[in-house]
């Protein structure tokens, strides 16, 4: 394999497993907050608000891949040729934030879930909600950062 199939490898892979957490957390807390809305239609504001907070995890995917693909030329017009080991680094620097965000998704759906079912209860308690949810998130951020790390080393 070469540097930037490798790089260009990791990029994708950051994008993936940050893409298929958001999804899961989103589409999670949307089930959960369809049957709150069709009870409650006043409701729909706060369901949609909650049911959007883990697609940030994808955001922050993009960000890391965009970054390497950016360092390699891809996004630049002309891609250089990068040695295997720098290839090798990208790659690795791909996988904190894939990794964290993967799960930080599925997790913080599972938390809005259960945060839509108690604002189902009591409608105020919509900022609880979103503090343990970001509690969630707070290490797909950590994740994000230990991978800009490594992608600015690498560059």
């Amino acid at each position: 394999m070469t540097g930037l199939m490798l790089a260009t490898f990791g990029a994708a892979l950051a994008a993936v497993l940050a893409g298929i957490g958001s999804s899961y957390g989103v589409a999670r807390a949307g089930q959960t907050g369809a049957g709150l809305a069709a009870e409650d239609s006043n409701q729909f504001g706060n369901v949609l608000l909650l049911s959007a907070l883990p697609s940030t995890q994808a955001v922050y995917g993009l960000l890391a891949a965009f970054l390497i693909l950016i360092n390699i030329g891809l996004l630049g017009g002309g891609s250089e040729e990068i040695s295997t080991e720098t290839g090798w680094v990208y790659a690795f620097a791909s996988l904190p934030i894939g990794f964290t965000a993967l799960f930080s998704g599925l997790l913080q759906g599972k938390v809005l879930s259960s945060g839509i079912q108690m604002i189902a209860k009591d409608s105020s308690r919509v900022g609880q909600v979103i503090v343990l949810s970001v509690l969630v998130e707070t290490f797909a951020v950590f994740g994000l950062l230990v991978s800009l790390l490594i992608i600015n080393g690498a560059g």
